[in-house]
């Protein structure tokens, strides 16, 4: 009786609690303004609607959003994606539509449902579904994919895609169905009416066409359907009769369905070959196969339909062709013969030349106009008149026969279906047997075989179609087709299993194909009773849901359920929605059939909600098992599990142990164990039961409750009865396949030994392993486990007997060998450098054993292949289903191939990245056994002691580096975007008004702070470049001066101070360079220039308005520009900047244009302006305004430098007369805007050696003034800027420039420089210049007052660097007085400067090579009677000695170089004593001379804000005498700017670019006045800024997030200068130049050493630098950053230094905090380490846990403590004695021997290991006193187990499990024969290494084995089975 009650509840299973199902989207549509919207639509006149969104927007009315129509709605569910939330939260996803709105929404269980997006479109929307777009990269091959919400109306599509991008694609036709596939979308064109006009003759049209992406055109889809003859041609998918019914991305396939033959045909969807393309675009006009879907088996029925179509009234066929009926006879009578089930190719017309197909472009149609199918149509005509001539093509017959639209191209196809399967068509097969499949789904069952379902409604079948992957995956093969009946079906995907409505009304689970049993729903009566009751809405379907029974308890994993798509219900009458409705099962009723509408995947994994222990023993047992037994187990267990009342997590173990067992033939009841299990809890499933039911059940749940008990008692009754002998049942399902069941599960045993987590588990899987290990007779096996468990194996007893003869019936694996495999072993061997075989392991499930073993063999055994060649060498690897041998060879093979310890260091780091690459974190590093856990702890110490710079996230953080760590997430971050440093090294924010205004205030505190944290410095500059307050104007009134007169001298004091006032605006640019980072919602500040002044005594304002002086008009324009320039330089280059921002920037008032000129100057400067939309600057350069062309065309340059980029080659070419076709029309391009547009081309061909460009700027360098006064004022400019162009066109080229031979660049330059006969002008400019200038007479001759900077700076930059001597010599200053009376002084300055950076190599800093640029007759003494002005020969010297100064500056820019630095102070400080007595007549060439040398210190001491510097600017500052001009304060304060460049983040680079830049903006002559640009166009002066490159390496401590002082170890290459050196620097510092360097690393021992290698590659270091330079430390444990203790002496090892015992006690754990920020270590300080009223008894264990805590923190291993605290546990445990297992003494052992195998390397090695203490010695000798004692009391306990008797269950046997396992002693029962004959020490010595016991664990088995240690027994005294 109790059988059956067993099983007649087994066949039910319980689903949970039914909840009502509302889609969210419903009830967000009702709050939806769309109605309103439209109501007030239609309150528009209609042209305004028309303008604002075309006609669609009379589309809409109020009618279609009403919700009356709720036909209209549809919604579906899917699992939510990653993408949208960064937390793995688990949520799902619903897309709802209900007219014209789409609602997409998220929700989980946790957490209500909310919108994500909600689209509104114009017209009502017929479809809404969501699909992935592949988009292709545009610099790799891989493609990026998109997610999108597509929303489909009649006449377009719109894409949303995640990011943001919205697309809309217009479709050509009208659309039935639109699919989402792996490619994009699949459309299905809707068959109108009027095909049969617009085809020709027999030519279908596409029917199914592709959107790979929604900018991409929509392309008729290709097929190619399976087919015996060659015959199986490709064509377009133009068969109205095929629908698809389905599609699927994984695998990619699409199913389909021809109405007329009824038959499902599966495909797969690729992309198209090129053959295939090429094959159908020239498609010739001869007969090929039909379209689509006629490759029925029987030809019959295809041609009947092709005749009856052709037949039909509205057919497409010719009417009266004879021919074609009679050929179609004949063809079909041949037929009918052959053998009916034939598959293969109808022949009927084909599809015409594909040429035509195209996308007509003609223009007289207007878009909407191609409405339909009229765009295919018009090129779809056939090239031959079919009607005429039937099948046969007309040879003849061209293209021009047909009524084409001129000129088509055709449309590509992109991807092709190949046919995969198609149903049969059974024998009596006619129309009305088969029908459209309804729902289609992929399912597959619980061993993983996979299903295609489709549910043909007509037939309440389910037909399940199962496939499988070919071996090269590239196809799928279908091997059987399965007919289940049913109603409905929905799979639920976690399960692997699906849920069927069977006609009756039931539900039930199969698995597959594989009928699991009946669900049993709470809530729903059963079948047999009317539901109508139920149902109070008869119009809508009730929705409801169900969920597991055990709902409450944790939903661990929700395996994949990637939307179903749901399905079409269109059939199912006007009330029903197709959807997917919420959590968990869900199934609609209607009230006369119930119907399951849709199934929601259950959120929790039913399986999963089961234990670790028991998934991993099904996946083993599905696993090894062939499939079909597998099958049976799992079916069998998933009854059993969720029978109605479901068990409680305690009782499911137990149930599947019975269920296993019993399945392999036990009687569970018989065997006491087994038994025992149930009566643990024995009324648990009644009591859940309860719980789970609602309160409303009635009468259900008694029956329920009663069948519970009934089973209960009788399980009670078998228990009385009296138990016969054990005996197996061998017809029992599993019986056969018992002993690689067990294998498997010893396995999977291993593994979870290796687990600290699931250790716990092992326990209960022993009690069953050792059941069977008994049974299988496998000693071994027993003795390990009783091993691992003694207290739990001695308990056990019972064995089964398995007959003899049933033995043979058992399939006994090779793999199975009577020695056991344990892994602990294995790796003991390993650390001992023993041999061992290969370990076994199952691949998928005993994946840690195989992560360890592979560590092992790596690190320990110094394999370095282990990871990748040798793996088979130490892993034997279980191959599902039966297996072969494990190759014996490689057990002995290995020795020999291991190659000898290379380097431990390079092992580590091995080891440490492959861990990482396996997903390895240190979070499971936790749960590895101490023991085994040592090893790869010591090798992450190692590599946290030096690790590589370029480590990726993971690795760092494994190693536990977090300052790595945190670097490399910011690399990460930087490449993903770029985005401006996430550290807050953001400026304070000022509260004072006052602070905001002068445009400094974002200089970082905290990092200079840091750099010069004596001095107020910073400040000072600030004061120093303020210019947005009033000046101080102090001017005594003199008795006799009126005060009329007295304003005007206070006026003209302050003209005086405004000429330095606005010249402070380009130093303040630099100083607060690249320091801001704008809020894109608000301008950006710029502060207002300030020309005012402040009278004292009285503060009254003094202007320059009054009218009392003359004031010079324009004064003020370029200043405003500088100010808008250095406003707009403060924006850093990784600020968010766009477009719409630069134009929100632009000011109401036109004064302020000149400021917004150079603001966009700035943006161009710092690479912004490339955001800027054309547009935009097409707009700033028609309005004409001089500034604004100048910044911009300046700033576009500057950001494209180097690109050659054609548009603004363009655009600056519109501004270069020079560059513009002779014929082409004067424009009128002011002056200022031509030097710039000239410099713009240097810019942007910089270092190109573009020839077109080089011939042009080298004749506009002695461009002559025309005749009509056209350049004739500033001509100096224009020709040095030319000069400038040309310099860095051939930026460093030198006489390698290629295709210039024919120019004499060199030649012609010389020329210019020196004068001569002008050249004849060659090229297009000859007609331009033919008439000379009316105005100037130059004659022939060159003008060398014009021409000679440019061409000079020119040489110098084409020559730069390369040491020419023979051009430098061109460049020597004159040697004879008569000659030097012919050059300007300023000229000379120039030829020096040229000639020394020329000679780039031989500069040299110090005054004799300063002084040796002075020619020999200026420097000796001079004879008085010879006729010498001495005042000539002075000013030559000073401009001379200006000019090498600055060659030296450009040389050392950015160098810092002392003595450089010193050179140039000594000349400063001697010019300024020269000075102190000169007369003014000297005065501008000795300021001049000055101002260069203060530039070229400047320059050399960029960005560190020297004192020295910074006082002699201060000095200048003040001076504002008459003749202190605009240009010299501007060159003072640019020097100051230089000094403090970025406020200190920045320096000057020495690259060919830089200097070129930096030539143009310290041209040495500045402007006289603030309008002057007559010389050197002033806003090149701001060029400085592409000079300027981060090398400030500011250290960040990563705990406080804060900068620190670190010390850095620079290293320099060697050069022929200097050798390799190593220099200290205290950061945050400057770095030297990056290309100089070798490495840079951060020194101990304050912060952990981090060593970037910089002869790799530079490339980290310099995204570090232009990322605010951060640079993580860490504080090393123990120590005190420098600013809190400057000499190292307060820190913890320093205070212990003394004795090395004593600092133990001297450490105070309290102090714990001030040296380590780890939190555990902190708390454990806290909580064990102090004295508390509880731990007064136990003193040593306070001072042993100090003591451990002291170790952790100075060996800087926090992550040990817990491996110390363990040691010491399982010590002190085994000295009590109380000991359960005996797993502690097996790491105790582990650790043991990695010490070992340390020390025998040698002491070297000691500072390797971790352990370095006196700790574990002192351990190991508290083990071994303690199994000592105990073997010399218990000797006899040991020699009973060696004679194999029982023990007895006590302690001795306990402890006797310890002694073996920790002595490595091997199971002795088969070894007495060698032992026999052993009667000395030295036998068994011989004996050591056959037995594999380690030779200090046998001479302790000395005296039991000898037998002196119990009295006179002597060895052969004992009985043979002792051994």
């Amino acid at each position: 009786m109790s059988e059956v009650v067993y099983e007649e509840t087994a066949t039910m299973i319980a689903a949970g609690e039914l909840q009502s199902f509302v889609p969210f989207g419903r009830e967000h549509c009702r709050n939806h303004p769309n109605a309103f919207n439209l109501q007030l639509r239609e309150l528009q006149p209609a042209s305004e609607l028309w303008a604002s969104d075309g006609a669609a927007g009379l589309v809409g009315s109020l009618q279609e959003v009403s919700l009356q129509e709720r036909e209209r709605e549809f919604w579906q569910l899917r699992k939510g994606c990653k993408g949208v939330k960064e937390e793995d939260v688990e949520f799902e996803e619903e897309l709802y539509a209900a007219g014209n709105v789409v609602v997409w929404s998220q929700g989980s269980r946790a957490q209500a449902s909310s919108v994500y997006k909600a689209f509104t479109v114009d017209s009502p929307v017929q479809q809404a579904l969501w699909c992935n777009f592949a988009a292709p990269h545009k610099k790799n091959d891989d493609e990026e994919v998109e997610l999108t919400v597509c929303i489909v109306q009649s006449s377009c599509v719109n894409v949303h895609t995640m990011t943001g991008k919205d697309f809309i694609s217009p479709l050509p036709f009208q659309v039935s169905n639109v699919w989402a596939t792996k490619f994009g979308l699949l459309m299905e064109r809707k068959n109108t009416a009027n095909d049969a006009h617009f085809s020709p003759p027999g030519e279908p049209l596409p029917t199914v066409f592709s959107m790979l992406h929604p900018l991409d055109e929509i392309a008729p889809v290709v097929c190619k359907p399976a087919g015996l003859f060659e015959g199986s041609r490709v064509q377009y998918v133009s068969d109205s009769a095929m629908k698809i019914v389905f599609t699927c991305c994984q695998p990619s396939i699409v199913v389909s369905y021809d109405t007329v033959q009824g038959i499902h045909s599966v495909w797969t969807l690729r992309k198209v070959t090129h053959d295939e393309r090429s094959t159908v675009l020239r498609c010739p006009a001869e007969p090929v196969g039909t379209p689509l879907g006629l490759m029925a088996s029987g030809f019959l029925t295809s041609h009947l339909r092709n005749v009856s179509r052709h037949d039909s009234p509205g057919g497409t066929g010719p009417s009266g062709s004879p021919l074609h009926y009679s050929a179609l006879h004949s063809h079909q009578s041949r037929i009918v013969s052959s053998s009916p089930g034939t598959h293969s190719r109808v022949h009927s017309p084909s599809i015409s030349n594909m040429a035509a197909l195209s996308r007509a472009h003609s223009p007289g149609m207007a878009a909407p106009s191609f409405s339909g199918v009229a765009r295919f149509n018009t090129s779809l005509h056939s090239s031959s008149p079919r009607g005429h001539h039937g099948l046969l093509a007309s040879p003849n017959s061209t293209i021009n026969e047909t009524v084409l639209v001129p000129e088509m191209e055709p449309i590509i196809p992109d991807l092709c279906m190949e046919q995969l399967w198609s149903e049969a068509v059974t024998a009596g097969s006619n129309r009305e047997m088969s029908s459209q499949a309804s729902k289609v789904f992929l399912t597959s069952d619980l061993c993983e075989n996979h299903y295609l379902c489709f549910l043909v409604e007509s037939h309440q079948q389910l037909r399940c179609v199962k496939f499988i992957e070919s071996n090269d995956t590239s196809q799928l093969i279908f091997p059987s087709v399965t007919t289940i009946p049913a109603k409905d079906a929905e799979p639920l995907q976690s399960i692997d299993a699906m849920l069927v409505l069977e006609a009756c009304g039931s539900l039930v689970l199969y698995t597959g194909i594989t009928r699991v049993s009946k669900v049993f729903v709470p809530g729903l009566l059963s079948p047999s009773f009317s539901l109508t009751n139920h149902l109070p809405h008869r119009s809508t379907p009730v929705e409801t849901v169900s969920t597991p029974a055990n709902a409450g308890s944790r939903h661990l994993q929700r395996l994949d359920e990637d939307a179903m798509p749901s399905p079409v219900t269109g059939l199912r009458g006007p009330n029903i929605k197709h959807h997917d409705a919420s959590f968990l099962e869900d199934y609609t009723f209607q009230p006369a059939t119930p119907y399951i509408n849709a199934l929601r995947d259950p959120v929790c994994n039913r399986v999963t909600l089961v234990g670790f222990l028991l998934r991993k023993c099904l996946e083993a047992i599905r696993f090894i098992l062939p499939k079909e037994a597998a099958m049976k187990v799992l079916v069998k267990w998933y009854n059993i599990y969720n029978a109605p009342g479901g068990p409680s997590a305690h009782t499911e173990w137990s149930l599947f142990v019975t269920c296993f067992m019993t399945l392999m033939g036990y009687n569970t009841e018989r065997l006491t164990w087994t038994r025992n299990l149930h009566f643990e809890m024995p009324l648990s499933p009644v009591i859940a039961a309860k719980k789970a039911r609602p309160s409303d059940g009635g009468s259900d749940e008694v029956c329920y409750l009663s069948v519970s008990l009934a089973i209960v008692q009788s399980l009670q009754k078998l228990k009385a009865c009296a138990l016969p002998s054990l005996k197996l049942d061998s017809s029992a399902p599993l019986f056969p396949h018992i002993p690689a069941l067990f294998y498997v599960l010893h396995l999977l045993y291993q593994e979870l030994q290796l687990d600290e987590l699931q250790r716990a588990r092992a326990s209960s899987l022993v009690c069953l392993l050792q059941q069977l290990a008994r049974d299988l007779q496998l000693e071994e096996y027993v003795d390990l486990y009783w091993r691992d468990y003694p207290s739990i194996i001695s308990g056990f007893t019972e064995s089964c007997l398995i007959d003899q003869a049933l033995i043979c019936q058992m399939q006994r694996p090779s793999f199975l060998r009577p020695e056991p495999p344990c892994v602990f072993s294995w790796l003991s061997s390993c650390l001992r450098g023993e041999e061992s075989p290969p370990f076994p392991y199952l691949p998928g499930i005993c994946q840690r054993t195989r992560l360890l073993v592979v560590s092992y063999a790596l690190y320990v055994i110094g394999d370095e292949n282990a990871t990748s060649t040798d793996v088979s060498k130490y892993l034997a690897k279980l191959s599902a289903g039966f297996f072969p041998l494990i190759s014996l060879v490689c057990m002995f093979s290995r020795q020999s191939s291991v190659k000898v310890m290379s380097s431990s260091e390079n092992l580590a780091e091995q080891l440490v990245v492959w861990l990482t690459s396996q997903g390895f974190t240190l979070k499971d590093l936790e749960s590895v056994p101490f023991g085994v856990a040592l090893p790869i702890r010591e090798a992450i110490y190692r590599c946290r002691e030096q690790p590589c710079s370029d480590w990726s996230e993971e690795v760092c953080l494994l190693i536990g580096r977090q300052d790595l760590t945190k670097q490399a997430h910011k690399m990460t971050l930087a490449k993903s975007k770029s985005v401006s440093s996430g550290l807050s090294l953001e400026p304070p924010a000022t509260t004072e008004p006052d602070e905001e205004e002068d445009g400094m205030s974002d200089i970082v505190q905290e990092v200079t702070g840091l750099i010069w944290s004596q001095d107020l410095r910073v400040q000072e500059v600030r004061r120093l470049l303020q210019s947005s307050r009033p000046v101080r104007v102090s001017v005594v009134q003199l008795p006799e001066v009126s005060d009329h007169e007295y304003i005007e001298e206070k006026e003209n004091k302050l003209l005086q101070l405004c000429q330095r006032t606005m010249a402070l605006p380009v130093g303040r640019g630099l100083f607060t360079l690249f320091s801001y980072h704008p809020v894109p919602t608000e301008p950006l500040p710029v502060p207002k220039l300030n020309l005012t002044g402040r009278a004292l005594p009285r503060n009254t304002v003094v202007d320059l308005n009054s009218g009392n002086i003359d004031v010079p008009p324009n004064m003020t324009s370029w200043p405003s520009f500088h100010n808008g320039v250095a406003a707009g330089l403060k924006i850093a280059p990784a600020s968010q900047v766009d477009s719409a921002w630069i134009a929100y920037n632009k000011p109401k008032s036109p004064e302020l244009a000149n400021e917004y000129a150079g603001f966009l100057m700035a943006l161009g400067l710092n690479g912004h302006l490339t955001k800027l939309a054309t547009l935009n600057i097409h707009d700033y350069l028609t309005k004409g305004h001089e500034m604004t062309s100048i910044g911009l065309l300046l700033g576009v340059s500057s950001a494209k430098l180097g690109t050659m980029d054609m548009s603004i080659t363009r655009l600056l070419g519109i501004h270069i007369p020079a560059l513009l076709p002779p014929t082409s029309t004067e424009l009128d391009v002011p002056h200022n805007v031509q030097v710039a547009a000239v410099i713009g081309i240097g810019l942007v061909y910089q270092g190109t050696g573009h020839r077109h460009n080089a011939e042009v700027l080298l004749s506009e360098i002695g461009r002559p003034p025309g005749p009509e006064m056209e350049y004739c004022t500033d001509r100096e400019s224009y020709s040095l800027a030319a000069g400038l162009a040309l310099g860095m066109v051939c930026l460093g080229h030198g006489s390698n420039l290629i295709g210039m031979t024919d120019l004499n660049v060199p030649e012609q330059l010389y020329q210019y420089m020196v004068g001569g006969h002008r050249r004849a002008q060659a090229g297009a400019n000859r007609e331009r210049h033919k008439s000379p200038s009316y105005q100037i007479k130059e004659g022939d001759t060159i003008n060398v007052d014009v021409t000679c900077p440019g061409a000079t700076l020119a040489l110098a930059m084409i020559y730069l660097k390369t040491n020419n001597r023979s051009i430098a010599d061109w460049l020597k200053p004159p040697d004879t007085l008569f000659l030097l009376d012919f050059i300007k002084p300023e000229f000379l300055l120039l030829r020096t400067l040229a000639r020394c950076i020329i000679m780039w190599d031989e500069i040299l800093p110090n005054t004799i090579w300063v002084k040796s640029n002075i020619p020999q007759i200026m420097r000796g003494t001079f004879d008085p009677s010879e006729d010498i002005n001495m005042e000539t020969m002075a000013q030559a010297q000073d401009y001379i000695t200006a000019g090498a100064c600055l060659a030296l500056g450009l040389r050392f820019a950015g160098s810092a170089n002392s003595d450089a630095f010193d050179c140039l102070y000594s000349l400063a400080r001697t010019h300024m004593t020269i000075m102190s007595f000169a007369g003014t007549h000297t005065f501008y060439n000795l300021q001049t001379c000055l101002s260069m040398i203060l530039l070229a210190m400047s320059m050399v001491m960029s960005g560190t804000g020297n004192l020295k510097v910074l006082q002699l600017c201060r000095f200048f500052h003040k001076r504002t005498g008459g003749e202190m001009n605009y240009g010299f304060h501007m060159a003072h304060h640019m020097a100051l700017g230089l000094l403090f460049l970025g406020g200190g983040r920045y320096t000057l680079s020495t690259s060919n670019s830089a200097i070129a830049a930096l030539l143009c903006a310290l041209y040495p002559h500045f402007p006289a006045h603030s309008t002057d640009n007559r010389y050197h166009l002033q806003a090149l002066r701001h060029l400085a800024v592409l000079a300027a490159e981060p090398r400030l390496l500011v250290p960040v401590d990563v705990d406080s997030l804060k900068p620190c002082y670190a010390l850095l170890e620079v290293t320099y290459k060697e050069t022929k200068w200097y050798d390799e050196t190593t220099v200290e620097l205290m950061a945050p510092t400057l770095l030297p130049e990056l290309q100089l360097l070798k490495r840079v690393k951060v020194k101990g021992p304050r912060y952990w050493e981090l060593s970037v290698d910089l002869s790799k590659e530079t490339q980290h270091l310099k995204s570090i630098l232009s990322r605010d330079g951060v640079l993580y430390v860490k504080l090393r444990a123990g120590q005190l950053p420098y600013k809190d203790d400057p000499q190292g002496w307060k820190s913890l090892v320093a205070t212990t230094v003394n004795h090395r015992s004593s600092g133990v006690k001297a450490f105070k754990p309290e102090a714990i905090s001030t040296f380590t920020s780890e939190p555990a270590l902190v708390s454990f300080a806290e909580l064990f380490c102090k004295t508390s009223e509880g731990m007064k008894h136990r003193e040593d264990t306070l001072v042993l846990f100090s003591a451990m805590l002291y170790e952790c923190v100075t060996q800087e291993c926090p992550e040990m403590l817990p491996t110390y605290i363990a040691i010491e546990q399982a010590v002190s445990a085994l000295r009590r004695g109380d000991l359960l297992q005996t797993f502690p003494l097996w790491q105790l052992r582990l650790v043991v021997e990695l010490w070992d195998s340390r020390m025998q390397r040698g002491p070297a090695n000691r500072r390797d290991t971790l352990l370095t203490s006196e700790f574990l010695p002192v351990m190991k000798n508290a083990v071994d006193a303690t199994l000592d004692s105990w073997l010399k009391e218990n000797s006899s306990v040991l020699r009973t187990y060696m004679k194999g008797e029982a023990l007895s269950k006590d302690t001795q046997s306990i402890m006797l499990a310890c002694f073996l396992v920790y002595r490595s002693i091997p199971y002795l029962k088969n070894a007495h024969t060698q032992l026999e004959g052993c009667s000395s020490l030295g036998d068994l010595l011989l004996l050591s290494s056959q037995l594999g016991i380690p030779l200090r664990d046998l001479l302790r088995l000395v005296p039991v084995l000898l037998g002196s240690a119990s009295g006179p027994h002597t060895l052969l005294g004992f009985p043979l089975q002792a051994f």
